[in-house]
């Protein structure tokens, strides 16, 4: 089992108590410690609270069970609006939000997520910004996208 398996069997009955959704770890080595960062989420969002219980819950059985013999940093977070979406429970928290979407293909283009189910999501492109002359058609306004067609998907900050 590699130390990632290992802590993602450790997290599960933390994660669950919150009804939280392990997101990823990342490990990040340094000369002087390895820090571990591990994201988390839940359908609500997660509190800051929150993660420091998982943390502290975590680095206990950490140290308890020897899991590192060099020095690391552990830190527990929720992906910030940087970070892109990953499973299909972030989208669907996401419904109504606006989405950049970038595809294996390179094109990238930004809509309104407004269905999401276990393989694929629907965005609701923007009307064009000319009046075109012929009437649109409600279906060019819609884009069906595979989620294992999306490379990177960002959820778009608006300060409107």
């Amino acid at each position: 089992m590699t130390i990632k398996e290992h802590l993602e069997t450790l997290l599960i009955p933390l994660l669950e108590d919150g009804n939280c959704f392990l997101i990823d770890i990342i490990f990040k080595p340094s000369k002087v410690s390895q820090k571990i960062t591990i994201l988390v989420d839940s359908d609500e969002g997660i509190t800051i609270q929150q993660c420091t219980s998982i943390s502290r819950r975590l680095a206990k059985q950490l140290e308890e069970l020897e899991v590192f013999t060099e020095a690391y940093t552990l830190e527990v977070s929720s992906p910030g609006l940087d970070q892109p979406l990953v499973l299909p429970r972030q989208y669907q928290k996401n419904l109504g939000r606006n989405l950049k979407v970038t595809l294996k293909t390179g094109e990238t283009f930004s809509g309104t997520l407004s269905e999401v189910n276990a393989d694929q999501i629907t965005l609701r492109l923007p009307e064009p910004k000319k009046k075109p002359k012929v009437p649109l058609d409600e279906s060019s306004l819609r884009r069906d996208v595979l989620l294992g067609d999306i490379s990177k998907a960002l959820v778009e900050i608006s300060f409107k």
